[in-house]
Order: C-alpha cells, then structure tokens, then sequence
C-alpha cells in the first residue's frame, strides 16, 4: 500500500544532496516532494555540484538551491541557521560514506554538514549510497550506530548493480521509497 502523500501537504523539507552518483535521483525525489505539496529547499554539497547542477532542482522545486556555507554579503542572515529554523524535516539523499561521518562526528566544514548539526533536533531522513565495501566499513557501521542512536532514521541502501560496475548492497533507496519513509517519519 503506497502511503498517503497528503502529509507532505505545505510541509517544509530541506534536501540535501551529497556527492554520490545516485545524485540523478535526488533531482527526481525533489520532483516528487514538490508534486506533493512540499516546499523543498536543496543544499548541494561540492561533490554533488560535480554530478548535478543547481538549475534542475531550481526549476524542479521553484526554490533557491544553497552550495556555499559563506553567503552573499547582502545575505544578512546566517544561512544554515534560518534553514534549520525553516525546514520541518531534512532528507539527505545521497547519503555518502563522508556526509554520516561528518555528521556522526559533528563535522561542520560545508554548508549541509553544518545544517545537519543545527538540524539535529528536527526529523532526519539519510538515505545511504555507496560501494558495498564502504557501507561494510567499521567506521561506516559504527557512524551509522551513532545517528540511529540520535533518532536520525535510514531508508536502504537496496543491492543491485552499483556504479562501479559491481553488484552489492549499497545502491540509494528509490525516490518512491524516500518518500513513504518520509511520510512515516512525519507522522510520528
């Protein structure tokens, strides 16, 4: 049973895209959010901006998309701060190997890893990508331990083909997935 999007009705969610080449879906999920009624505020990470560009989720979302921690001076207000201020939720889809440790760490050296630190009380979404071998990693266990234990909430990732050409568990969960999780993120 799909779940009901009208949750996502005027809700305020920030996207965050991390550097994974499931990126390409990310452009497709904020399509989504916005079909169902979702405001939808994208921050790309450096990485990201190397697959995608901020015109897409621009022109998918009728929304500002944010690359720079450092803001315009005619910026007056401090960006990551107003954003967690504004957003109901936080997706981060791809979520890499570097974003959860950063954020298991409290890295805050881009602007999403920034916003995820001030984010930290509101509803967390990450939805993993990555090669099999970085999603086994120690490290990448124990970070994914540690933001469970901080309520953040995990879609995937699913096994399949990856990018690399190999097949394993590590592919990005489907915009369809992502969605439904966030639905039931929402109405808890």
């Amino acid at each position: 049973m799909a779940a009901d999007l009208s949750i996502l009705a005027n809700k305020k969610i920030v996207l965050g895209v991390s550097g994974g080449i499931a990126a390409y879906k990310a452009a497709d999920l904020a399509s989504k959010l916005t079909s169902a009624g979702a405001a939808v505020r994208t921050i790309l990470t450096e990485a990201a901006q190397k697959l995608i560009g901020a015109k897409t989720f621009e022109a998918l979302t009728g929304q500002p998309v944010y690359t720079d921690l450092w803001s315009a001076p005619e910026e007056f207000q401090i960006g990551h701060v107003q954003t967690a201020d504004w957003a109901d939720a936080l997706v981060v889809a791809p979520a890499t190997a570097d974003i959860l440790a950063k954020t298991a760490a409290g890295i805050c050296d881009d602007l999403l890893s920034t916003t995820l630190c001030v984010c930290w009380e509101k509803p967390i979404l990450m939805a993993p990508a990555m090669n099999t071998r970085m999603w086994t990693n120690p490290a990448t266990r124990q970070n994914i331990q540690t933001l469970t234990a901080r309520n953040i909430r995990f879609v995937g990732p699913a096994a399949g083909r990856l990018a690399c050409g190999t097949e394993g568990i590590g592919r990005m969960a489907e915009p369809a997935e992502i969605l439904e999780a966030l639905v039931q993120l929402l109405q808890k």
